[in-house]
Protein backbone atom coordinates (compact mmCIF):
# COMPACT_ATOMS: atom_id res chain seq x y z
CA UNK A 1 0.00 0.00 0.00
CA UNK A 2 1.33 3.27 -1.05
CA UNK A 3 1.59 5.68 1.65
CA UNK A 4 -0.42 8.96 1.34
CA UNK A 5 2.15 12.17 1.16
CA UNK A 6 1.56 14.71 4.34
CA UNK A 7 0.06 17.75 3.25
CA UNK A 8 -1.04 19.29 6.59
CA UNK A 9 1.82 21.51 6.55
CA UNK A 10 1.16 23.54 2.79
CA UNK A 11 -1.18 26.88 3.47
CA UNK A 12 -4.08 25.78 1.13
CA UNK A 13 -4.96 22.04 2.84
CA UNK A 14 -7.52 22.03 5.87
CA UNK A 15 -8.56 18.64 6.83
CA UNK A 16 -12.13 17.55 6.50
CA UNK A 17 -15.00 18.03 8.86
CA UNK A 18 -17.78 16.66 9.29
CA UNK A 19 -20.26 20.14 9.82
CA UNK A 20 -19.51 23.80 9.82
CA UNK A 21 -20.50 23.93 13.77
CA UNK A 22 -20.57 21.44 16.58
CA UNK A 23 -23.58 20.01 18.30
CA UNK A 24 -21.99 22.01 21.55
CA UNK A 25 -21.25 25.62 19.41
CA UNK A 26 -24.53 25.38 17.92
CA UNK A 27 -26.06 25.06 21.31
CA UNK A 28 -23.94 28.45 22.27
CA UNK A 29 -24.99 30.40 19.17
CA UNK A 30 -28.53 29.39 19.89
CA UNK A 31 -28.43 30.72 23.40
CA UNK A 32 -26.78 34.08 21.65
CA UNK A 33 -30.12 34.05 19.57
CA UNK A 34 -32.19 34.21 22.29
CA UNK A 35 -30.11 36.89 24.57
CA UNK A 36 -29.43 39.23 20.98
CA UNK A 37 -32.23 38.42 18.88
CA UNK A 38 -30.37 37.75 15.87
CA UNK A 39 -31.34 34.56 13.67
CA UNK A 40 -28.39 32.58 13.11
CA UNK A 41 -28.31 29.20 11.25
CA UNK A 42 -25.84 26.38 11.33
CA UNK A 43 -25.65 23.95 8.47
CA UNK A 44 -24.20 20.61 8.19
CA UNK A 45 -24.62 17.03 6.50
CA UNK A 46 -26.83 15.74 9.44
CA UNK A 47 -28.99 19.25 9.73
CA UNK A 48 -30.39 21.33 8.16
CA UNK A 49 -31.88 25.15 8.93
CA UNK A 50 -35.71 23.66 9.28
CA UNK A 51 -34.29 20.65 11.51
CA UNK A 52 -32.84 23.22 13.89
CA UNK A 53 -35.72 25.22 14.79
CA UNK A 54 -38.41 22.73 14.21
CA UNK A 55 -37.55 21.10 17.84
CA UNK A 56 -40.34 22.36 21.06
CA UNK A 57 -36.71 23.55 22.46
CA UNK A 58 -35.94 25.46 19.11
CA UNK A 59 -39.67 26.85 19.36
CA UNK A 60 -39.22 28.42 22.19
CA UNK A 61 -35.79 30.08 21.62
CA UNK A 62 -37.50 31.34 18.53
CA UNK A 63 -40.79 32.86 20.83
CA UNK A 64 -38.44 34.62 22.80
CA UNK A 65 -36.60 36.51 19.98
CA UNK A 66 -40.30 37.64 18.97
CA UNK A 67 -40.42 38.88 22.31
CA UNK A 68 -36.99 40.25 22.90
CA UNK A 69 -37.26 42.03 18.83
CA UNK A 70 -40.51 44.17 19.98
CA UNK A 71 -39.70 47.12 22.48
CA UNK A 72 -41.39 48.20 25.71
CA UNK A 73 -42.73 51.06 24.84
CA UNK A 74 -45.15 53.58 26.69
CA UNK A 75 -47.97 54.34 24.26
CA UNK A 76 -50.89 52.58 26.05
CA UNK A 77 -49.97 54.74 29.21
CA UNK A 78 -49.74 57.88 26.90
CA UNK A 79 -53.05 57.28 25.24
CA UNK A 80 -54.57 56.88 28.69
CA UNK A 81 -53.51 60.16 30.27
CA UNK A 82 -52.88 62.50 26.80
CA UNK A 83 -55.97 64.23 27.00
CA UNK A 84 -56.10 65.25 30.23
CA UNK A 85 -53.34 67.45 29.33
CA UNK A 86 -54.04 70.87 28.45
CA UNK A 87 -52.21 74.20 26.62
CA UNK A 88 -53.03 77.53 28.50
CA UNK A 89 -52.83 80.28 26.56
CA UNK A 90 -52.75 84.13 28.21
CA UNK A 91 -52.94 87.31 27.29
CA UNK A 92 -51.64 90.54 29.86
CA UNK A 93 -51.63 94.12 29.54
CA UNK A 94 -49.49 96.70 30.35
CA UNK A 95 -46.31 94.35 30.64
CA UNK A 96 -43.04 95.37 29.58
CA UNK A 97 -39.98 93.32 28.56
CA UNK A 98 -36.80 93.67 31.13
CA UNK A 99 -34.56 92.38 28.99
CA UNK A 100 -33.41 90.85 25.33
CA UNK A 101 -33.89 87.17 26.74
CA UNK A 102 -37.67 88.10 27.60
CA UNK A 103 -37.09 86.45 30.86
CA UNK A 104 -37.04 88.16 33.90
CA UNK A 105 -38.55 85.20 36.75
CA UNK A 106 -35.35 83.78 37.14
CA UNK A 107 -35.33 83.21 41.69
CA UNK A 108 -31.67 84.64 41.14
CA UNK A 109 -30.46 88.09 41.18
CA UNK A 110 -30.07 89.68 38.14
CA UNK A 111 -26.23 88.95 37.20
CA UNK A 112 -25.49 86.65 39.44
CA UNK A 113 -23.57 83.18 38.30
CA UNK A 114 -26.71 80.91 38.77
CA UNK A 115 -28.91 83.75 36.92
CA UNK A 116 -27.93 83.21 33.48
CA UNK A 117 -28.32 78.91 33.39
CA UNK A 118 -31.82 78.97 35.44
CA UNK A 119 -35.01 79.69 33.06
CA UNK A 120 -38.64 79.51 34.05
CA UNK A 121 -40.47 78.00 31.33
CA UNK A 122 -43.90 78.52 29.65
CA UNK A 123 -44.50 82.22 31.20
CA UNK A 124 -45.47 84.95 29.73
CA UNK A 125 -41.90 86.39 29.52
CA UNK A 126 -40.51 82.60 29.05
CA UNK A 127 -41.94 81.78 25.46
CA UNK A 128 -40.02 82.38 21.56
CA UNK A 129 -41.96 85.03 19.28
CA UNK A 130 -43.44 86.72 22.30
CA UNK A 131 -45.63 89.38 21.32
CA UNK A 132 -46.09 92.33 23.45
CA UNK A 133 -44.53 95.70 25.02
CA UNK A 134 -45.52 98.42 26.91
CA UNK A 135 -49.16 99.79 26.47
CA UNK A 136 -49.41 96.33 24.56
CA UNK A 137 -51.23 92.69 25.07
CA UNK A 138 -48.18 90.16 25.88
CA UNK A 139 -49.06 86.58 24.81
CA UNK A 140 -47.69 83.76 26.68
CA UNK A 141 -47.81 80.28 26.42
CA UNK A 142 -47.70 76.86 29.07
CA UNK A 143 -49.19 73.93 29.85
CA UNK A 144 -51.55 72.52 32.82
CA UNK A 145 -53.62 69.39 33.10
CA UNK A 146 -57.28 68.58 34.49
CA UNK A 147 -58.10 67.36 37.78
CA UNK A 148 -61.78 66.79 37.74
CA UNK A 149 -64.60 65.92 35.21
CA UNK A 150 -66.20 69.33 35.86
CA UNK A 151 -63.24 71.51 34.25
CA UNK A 152 -60.72 72.83 37.54
CA UNK A 153 -57.29 72.47 36.62
CA UNK A 154 -53.54 72.61 38.09
CA UNK A 155 -50.88 74.73 36.05
CA UNK A 156 -48.28 77.05 37.44
CA UNK A 157 -48.78 80.43 38.78
CA UNK A 158 -45.81 81.68 36.59
CA UNK A 159 -48.12 81.04 33.48
CA UNK A 160 -51.42 83.14 35.04
CA UNK A 161 -50.22 85.49 37.42
CA UNK A 162 -51.57 88.89 35.94
CA UNK A 163 -52.99 87.22 33.18
CA UNK A 164 -56.39 89.44 31.97
CA UNK A 165 -57.77 86.61 29.79
CA UNK A 166 -56.92 82.77 30.06
CA UNK A 167 -57.71 80.26 27.44
CA UNK A 168 -56.92 76.51 27.29
CA UNK A 169 -56.82 73.92 24.09
CA UNK A 170 -57.69 70.41 25.07
CA UNK A 171 -56.01 67.60 23.24
CA UNK A 172 -58.69 67.37 20.25
CA UNK A 173 -58.30 70.76 19.83
CA UNK A 174 -61.45 72.48 21.05
CA UNK A 175 -60.78 75.78 23.13
CA UNK A 176 -62.21 77.52 26.14
CA UNK A 177 -62.13 80.47 28.25
CA UNK A 178 -60.90 79.78 31.91
CA UNK A 179 -60.71 81.81 35.14
CA UNK A 180 -58.11 81.57 37.59
CA UNK A 181 -59.36 80.35 41.19
CA UNK A 182 -56.52 80.94 42.81
CA UNK A 183 -52.70 81.37 42.75
CA UNK A 184 -49.95 80.22 45.21
CA UNK A 185 -46.20 81.97 44.40
CA UNK A 186 -44.62 80.06 46.83
CA UNK A 187 -44.94 76.81 45.75
CA UNK A 188 -45.94 78.40 42.08
CA UNK A 189 -48.81 76.26 41.61
CA UNK A 190 -52.51 77.74 40.24
CA UNK A 191 -55.67 76.47 39.81
CA UNK A 192 -57.96 77.49 36.80
CA UNK A 193 -61.36 76.67 35.71
CA UNK A 194 -62.55 75.97 32.59
CA UNK A 195 -65.94 77.42 32.07
CA UNK A 196 -68.36 76.39 29.37
CA UNK A 197 -67.80 72.44 28.96
CA UNK A 198 -67.67 69.40 31.05
CA UNK A 199 -67.56 65.79 31.43
CA UNK A 200 -63.70 66.93 30.50
CA UNK A 201 -60.80 63.59 30.92
CA UNK A 202 -59.26 63.96 33.82
CA UNK A 203 -55.73 62.56 36.08
CA UNK A 204 -54.85 61.75 39.26
CA UNK A 205 -52.49 63.18 41.87
CA UNK A 206 -49.80 60.84 43.34
CA UNK A 207 -50.05 59.46 46.71
CA UNK A 208 -46.61 58.29 47.13
CA UNK A 209 -43.32 59.96 46.02
CA UNK A 210 -41.44 58.24 43.46
CA UNK A 211 -38.16 56.86 43.74
CA UNK A 212 -34.70 58.19 42.28
CA UNK A 213 -34.83 55.83 38.74
CA UNK A 214 -38.54 55.84 38.15
CA UNK A 215 -39.98 56.09 34.83
CA UNK A 216 -41.43 59.50 34.37
CA UNK A 217 -43.36 61.31 30.93
CA UNK A 218 -43.60 64.90 30.64
CA UNK A 219 -46.66 65.81 28.60
CA UNK A 220 -47.03 69.42 27.59
CA UNK A 221 -47.25 72.35 25.06
CA UNK A 222 -42.79 72.81 24.36
CA UNK A 223 -42.88 76.13 22.01
CA UNK A 224 -46.61 76.35 21.73
CA UNK A 225 -46.18 72.39 20.05
CA UNK A 226 -49.22 71.03 22.27
CA UNK A 227 -49.99 67.78 23.09
CA UNK A 228 -45.41 66.86 22.96
CA UNK A 229 -44.67 63.72 25.19
CA UNK A 230 -41.21 62.70 25.84
CA UNK A 231 -39.93 60.29 28.24
CA UNK A 232 -36.55 59.99 31.21
CA UNK A 233 -36.15 59.03 35.20
CA UNK A 234 -36.23 60.68 38.42
CA UNK A 235 -32.95 61.69 38.66
CA UNK A 236 -33.37 62.93 41.91
CA UNK A 237 -35.49 64.47 44.96
CA UNK A 238 -35.92 67.54 47.58
CA UNK A 239 -33.67 69.75 45.14
CA UNK A 240 -33.36 73.59 46.41
CA UNK A 241 -33.45 75.80 43.30
CA UNK A 242 -33.35 79.06 45.42
CA UNK A 243 -37.04 79.58 44.61
CA UNK A 244 -37.98 79.99 48.23
CA UNK A 245 -38.14 78.17 51.67
CA UNK A 246 -40.69 75.87 50.41
CA UNK A 247 -38.18 74.28 48.05
CA UNK A 248 -38.62 70.29 47.52
CA UNK A 249 -38.86 69.82 44.22
CA UNK A 250 -38.10 66.66 41.92
CA UNK A 251 -35.24 66.60 39.25
CA UNK A 252 -36.20 64.34 35.91
CA UNK A 253 -34.44 64.43 33.02
CA UNK A 254 -37.58 64.02 30.67
CA UNK A 255 -36.67 66.40 27.66
CA UNK A 256 -38.99 69.38 28.81
CA UNK A 257 -38.54 72.88 27.51
CA UNK A 258 -40.05 76.33 27.69
CA UNK A 259 -43.87 76.12 27.46
CA UNK A 260 -44.06 73.19 29.30
CA UNK A 261 -44.47 74.79 32.66
CA UNK A 262 -47.46 73.73 34.27
CA UNK A 263 -47.58 70.48 32.79
CA UNK A 264 -48.21 67.36 34.33
CA UNK A 265 -45.09 64.72 34.55
CA UNK A 266 -46.54 60.84 34.87
CA UNK A 267 -45.23 57.99 36.30
CA UNK A 268 -46.15 54.41 34.76
CA UNK A 269 -49.02 53.86 36.98
CA UNK A 270 -50.51 57.20 34.68
CA UNK A 271 -50.90 59.34 37.92
CA UNK A 272 -49.19 62.80 38.28
CA UNK A 273 -45.71 62.51 40.32
CA UNK A 274 -45.71 66.61 40.09
CA UNK A 275 -45.80 69.68 38.31
CA UNK A 276 -43.00 70.56 35.53
CA UNK A 277 -42.06 74.10 36.95
CA UNK A 278 -38.66 74.84 35.91
CA UNK A 279 -34.80 74.06 33.80
CA UNK A 280 -31.84 74.78 34.82
CA UNK A 281 -30.28 75.43 31.54
CA UNK A 282 -27.02 77.58 30.18
CA UNK A 283 -29.05 78.08 26.33
CA UNK A 284 -32.84 78.49 27.84
CA UNK A 285 -33.43 74.58 26.15
CA UNK A 286 -33.55 71.54 27.32
CA UNK A 287 -30.10 70.34 28.18
CA UNK A 288 -31.42 66.99 31.17
CA UNK A 289 -32.14 69.15 34.11
CA UNK A 290 -36.00 69.68 34.64
CA UNK A 291 -38.18 70.10 38.32
CA UNK A 292 -41.35 69.52 39.51
CA UNK A 293 -43.07 70.60 41.84
CA UNK A 294 -44.49 67.32 43.99
CA UNK A 295 -47.91 65.35 43.82
CA UNK A 296 -48.48 65.82 47.69
CA UNK A 297 -47.79 69.43 47.56
CA UNK A 298 -50.10 70.40 44.78
CA UNK A 299 -52.93 68.65 46.50
CA UNK A 300 -52.50 70.46 49.65
CA UNK A 301 -52.21 73.60 47.91
CA UNK A 302 -54.82 72.95 45.37
CA UNK A 303 -57.55 72.04 47.69
CA UNK A 304 -57.01 75.38 49.60
CA UNK A 305 -56.83 77.17 46.74
CA UNK A 306 -60.40 75.86 45.77
CA UNK A 307 -61.72 76.16 49.19
CA UNK A 308 -60.72 80.02 49.32
CA UNK A 309 -58.70 80.83 46.60
CA UNK A 310 -55.56 81.65 48.78
CA UNK A 311 -53.15 79.46 51.00
CA UNK A 312 -52.88 79.49 54.62
CA UNK A 313 -49.63 78.36 56.33
CA UNK A 314 -48.57 78.02 59.72
CA UNK A 315 -45.89 80.27 61.13
CA UNK A 316 -43.87 80.48 64.52
CA UNK A 317 -41.98 83.65 63.35
CA UNK A 318 -37.86 83.18 63.15
CA UNK A 319 -35.18 83.39 60.97
CA UNK A 320 -33.48 80.08 60.75
CA UNK A 321 -30.35 78.70 58.94
CA UNK A 322 -28.95 75.23 58.76
CA UNK A 323 -26.57 73.66 61.49
CA UNK A 324 -23.51 72.98 59.43
CA UNK A 325 -20.92 71.10 60.59
CA UNK A 326 -18.65 74.48 62.10
CA UNK A 327 -21.97 75.38 63.53
CA UNK A 328 -22.57 71.90 65.26
CA UNK A 329 -19.21 71.70 66.81
CA UNK A 330 -19.14 75.41 68.14
CA UNK A 331 -22.17 74.61 69.63
CA UNK A 332 -21.54 71.29 71.30
CA UNK A 333 -23.64 68.71 69.03
CA UNK A 334 -22.74 65.52 67.71
CA UNK A 335 -24.65 65.08 64.72
CA UNK A 336 -25.06 68.99 62.33
CA UNK A 337 -28.89 68.70 62.59
CA UNK A 338 -32.02 70.76 62.84
CA UNK A 339 -32.78 74.79 62.26
CA UNK A 340 -30.58 77.13 64.27
CA UNK A 341 -32.53 80.35 65.14
CA UNK A 342 -30.76 83.23 63.66
CA UNK A 343 -33.42 85.61 65.12
CA UNK A 344 -36.76 85.25 66.66
CA UNK A 345 -39.61 88.05 65.09
CA UNK A 346 -40.90 90.72 67.91
CA UNK A 347 -43.75 89.54 69.31
CA UNK A 348 -43.98 86.30 66.81
CA UNK A 349 -45.13 82.99 68.89
CA UNK A 350 -41.73 81.24 68.85
CA UNK A 351 -40.51 85.00 70.88
CA UNK A 352 -43.89 84.76 72.48
CA UNK A 353 -43.01 80.96 73.84
CA UNK A 354 -39.28 82.39 75.04
CA UNK A 355 -37.00 80.75 71.84
CA UNK A 356 -34.21 82.92 71.50
CA UNK A 357 -31.47 83.61 68.77
CA UNK A 358 -28.72 80.41 68.95
CA UNK A 359 -31.22 77.96 69.93
CA UNK A 360 -31.85 74.73 67.87
CA UNK A 361 -35.03 73.35 66.83
CA UNK A 362 -34.44 69.68 66.19
CA UNK A 363 -37.93 68.12 66.51
CA UNK A 364 -41.70 68.90 65.64
CA UNK A 365 -44.53 67.09 67.74
CA UNK A 366 -41.44 64.11 67.69
CA UNK A 367 -40.54 64.24 64.34
CA UNK A 368 -36.70 65.33 63.58
CA UNK A 369 -36.16 68.19 62.20
CA UNK A 370 -33.08 67.51 59.30
CA UNK A 371 -32.66 70.98 58.23
CA UNK A 372 -33.88 74.44 58.06
CA UNK A 373 -35.33 73.59 55.15
CA UNK A 374 -37.57 71.01 56.46
CA UNK A 375 -38.80 72.78 59.69
CA UNK A 376 -39.79 75.39 56.90
CA UNK A 377 -41.84 72.67 55.17
CA UNK A 378 -43.25 71.26 58.43
CA UNK A 379 -44.74 74.45 60.01
CA UNK A 380 -45.82 75.99 56.56
CA UNK A 381 -48.16 72.42 55.82
CA UNK A 382 -49.59 73.52 59.44
CA UNK A 383 -52.85 74.65 59.75
CA UNK A 384 -52.33 78.74 61.47
CA UNK A 385 -53.91 78.31 65.52
CA UNK A 386 -52.50 74.55 65.64
CA UNK A 387 -50.42 74.09 68.39
CA UNK A 388 -47.37 71.66 68.35
CA UNK A 389 -44.63 70.60 70.34
CA UNK A 390 -41.22 71.88 69.55
CA UNK A 391 -37.79 70.19 70.93
CA UNK A 392 -34.87 72.77 71.41
CA UNK A 393 -31.66 72.78 72.08
CA UNK A 394 -31.46 76.09 74.50
CA UNK A 395 -27.38 76.85 75.44
CA UNK A 396 -26.74 73.59 75.37
CA UNK A 397 -29.81 71.96 77.27
CA UNK A 398 -32.38 69.86 75.70
CA UNK A 399 -36.12 71.23 76.21
CA UNK A 400 -39.41 71.09 75.16
CA UNK A 401 -41.58 74.40 74.02
CA UNK A 402 -45.16 73.80 73.04
CA UNK A 403 -46.64 76.79 70.81
CA UNK A 404 -49.75 77.98 68.49
CA UNK A 405 -48.90 78.57 65.39
CA UNK A 406 -49.56 82.10 63.42
CA UNK A 407 -50.68 82.71 59.87
CA UNK A 408 -47.75 83.52 57.53
CA UNK A 409 -48.02 86.64 56.60
CA UNK A 410 -48.13 87.46 52.78
CA UNK A 411 -44.97 90.06 53.17
CA UNK A 412 -41.57 90.04 55.45
CA UNK A 413 -40.47 93.36 56.40
CA UNK A 414 -36.61 93.89 56.86
CA UNK A 415 -35.98 97.06 59.22
CA UNK A 416 -32.31 98.04 58.79
CA UNK A 417 -30.66 101.09 60.61
CA UNK A 418 -30.35 103.94 57.42
CA UNK A 419 -28.98 106.94 59.59
CA UNK A 420 -25.81 107.65 57.35
CA UNK A 421 -25.66 111.09 58.05
CA UNK A 422 -25.31 112.01 61.83
CA UNK A 423 -21.79 113.51 61.53
CA UNK A 424 -20.01 110.35 63.35
CA UNK A 425 -16.77 108.84 60.74
CA UNK A 426 -16.06 105.40 60.90
CA UNK A 427 -13.39 104.60 63.67
CA UNK A 428 -10.60 102.80 62.41
CA UNK A 429 -11.54 99.72 64.39
CA UNK A 430 -9.42 97.35 66.56
CA UNK A 431 -7.80 94.27 65.51
CA UNK A 432 -8.88 91.20 66.20
CA UNK A 433 -6.24 88.97 66.33
CA UNK A 434 -5.83 85.99 64.08
CA UNK A 435 -9.12 86.05 62.33
CA UNK A 436 -8.34 88.54 60.51
CA UNK A 437 -10.41 91.64 60.82
CA UNK A 438 -10.64 95.10 62.62
CA UNK A 439 -13.90 96.04 65.11
CA UNK A 440 -15.32 99.24 66.72
CA UNK A 441 -18.26 99.58 68.94
CA UNK A 442 -21.11 100.15 66.81
CA UNK A 443 -22.65 103.04 68.56
CA UNK A 444 -19.46 105.05 67.24
CA UNK A 445 -20.32 103.79 63.45
CA UNK A 446 -23.40 106.05 61.83
CA UNK A 447 -25.79 103.57 60.82
CA UNK A 448 -24.77 100.63 62.74
CA UNK A 449 -26.78 100.65 65.51
CA UNK A 450 -26.53 100.54 69.73
CA UNK A 451 -25.54 96.84 69.68
CA UNK A 452 -22.49 94.64 69.19
CA UNK A 453 -19.03 95.68 66.97
CA UNK A 454 -18.67 96.86 63.84
CA UNK A 455 -16.33 95.19 61.25
CA UNK A 456 -14.36 98.09 59.82
CA UNK A 457 -11.70 96.23 57.46
CA UNK A 458 -11.25 92.40 56.73
CA UNK A 459 -8.12 91.15 55.54
CA UNK A 460 -8.74 89.39 52.38
CA UNK A 461 -6.84 85.94 52.70
CA UNK A 462 -7.94 85.55 56.37
CA UNK A 463 -10.55 83.12 58.49
CA UNK A 464 -13.16 85.57 58.65
CA UNK A 465 -13.12 86.40 54.68
CA UNK A 466 -13.45 82.93 54.48
CA UNK A 467 -16.88 83.08 56.22
CA UNK A 468 -18.14 85.84 54.27
CA UNK A 469 -16.99 88.91 56.63
CA UNK A 470 -17.15 92.27 54.70
CA UNK A 471 -16.59 95.87 56.30
CA UNK A 472 -20.45 97.04 57.38
CA UNK A 473 -21.27 93.50 58.90
CA UNK A 474 -22.54 93.89 62.92
CA UNK A 475 -21.50 91.41 64.80
CA UNK A 476 -23.87 91.34 68.24
CA UNK A 477 -22.77 87.96 69.66
CA UNK A 478 -19.23 85.88 70.09
CA UNK A 479 -19.53 82.40 71.51
CA UNK A 480 -23.23 83.06 73.14
CA UNK A 481 -21.99 86.51 74.65
CA UNK A 482 -23.38 89.85 73.79
CA UNK A 483 -20.17 91.57 72.71
CA UNK A 484 -19.85 95.52 72.74
CA UNK A 485 -16.14 96.20 71.87
CA UNK A 486 -12.83 94.35 70.86
CA UNK A 487 -12.32 93.57 74.15
CA UNK A 488 -15.15 91.22 74.48
CA UNK A 489 -14.55 89.53 71.18
CA UNK A 490 -11.60 88.78 72.25
CA UNK A 491 -12.21 87.41 75.40
CA UNK A 492 -15.13 85.28 73.90
CA UNK A 493 -12.63 83.80 71.67
CA UNK A 494 -10.15 82.94 74.53
CA UNK A 495 -12.96 81.49 76.10
CA UNK A 496 -13.51 79.12 73.36
CA UNK A 497 -10.15 78.32 73.04
CA UNK A 498 -10.09 77.27 77.35
CA UNK A 499 -12.87 75.32 75.93
CA UNK A 500 -10.80 73.26 73.52
CA UNK A 501 -13.09 74.66 70.66
CA UNK A 502 -12.57 74.47 66.85
CA UNK A 503 -14.71 77.07 66.07
CA UNK A 504 -16.47 80.04 67.77
CA UNK A 505 -19.90 80.94 66.70
CA UNK A 506 -20.48 84.60 66.21
CA UNK A 507 -24.57 85.76 65.96
CA UNK A 508 -23.52 88.76 62.41
CA UNK A 509 -26.23 91.35 61.46
CA UNK A 510 -25.92 92.16 57.72
CA UNK A 511 -28.19 94.19 55.32
CA UNK A 512 -30.89 93.53 58.35
CA UNK A 513 -30.60 90.06 58.65
CA UNK A 514 -28.86 88.26 61.46
CA UNK A 515 -27.25 85.03 60.85
CA UNK A 516 -24.32 82.77 62.91
CA UNK A 517 -21.68 82.05 61.25
CA UNK A 518 -18.92 79.77 62.79
CA UNK A 519 -15.51 81.06 62.21
CA UNK A 520 -12.19 78.44 62.55
CA UNK A 521 -9.77 79.49 65.79
CA UNK A 522 -5.76 79.21 65.11
CA UNK A 523 -4.22 76.94 67.27
CA UNK A 524 -1.61 78.58 69.86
Amino acid sequence: MTDRPDLSNLPSYRQPRRSVFSARRVALMASVVAGLGVAVYGFSPSTSPADLFSSPAHAQVNNEVRKVERPVGFADIVERVKPSVISVKVNIKEKTASNDDGDDSSPFQPGSPMERFFRRFGGPDGFPGLKGGRGRVVQGQGSGFFISADGYAVTNNHVVDGADKVEVTTDDGKTYTAKVIGTDQRTDVALIKVEGGSNFSFAKLADGKPRIGDWVLAVGNPFGLGGTVTAGIVSASGRDIGNGPYDDFIQIDAPVNKGNSGGPAFNTDGEVMGVNTAIYSPSGGSVGIAFSIPANTVKSVVAQLKDKGSVSRGWIGVQIQPVTSDIADSLGMKKAEGALVAEPQANGPAAKAGIESGDVITAVNGESVKDARELARTIGAMAPGATVKLNVLHKGQDKVVNLTLGQLPNTVEAKADTDKDSGKSAPRGTDVPKLGMTVAPADSVAGAGKEGVVVTEVDPKSAAAERGFKEGDVILEVGGKSVSSAGDVREAINAARTDNKNSVLMRVKSGGQSRFVAVPLAKG
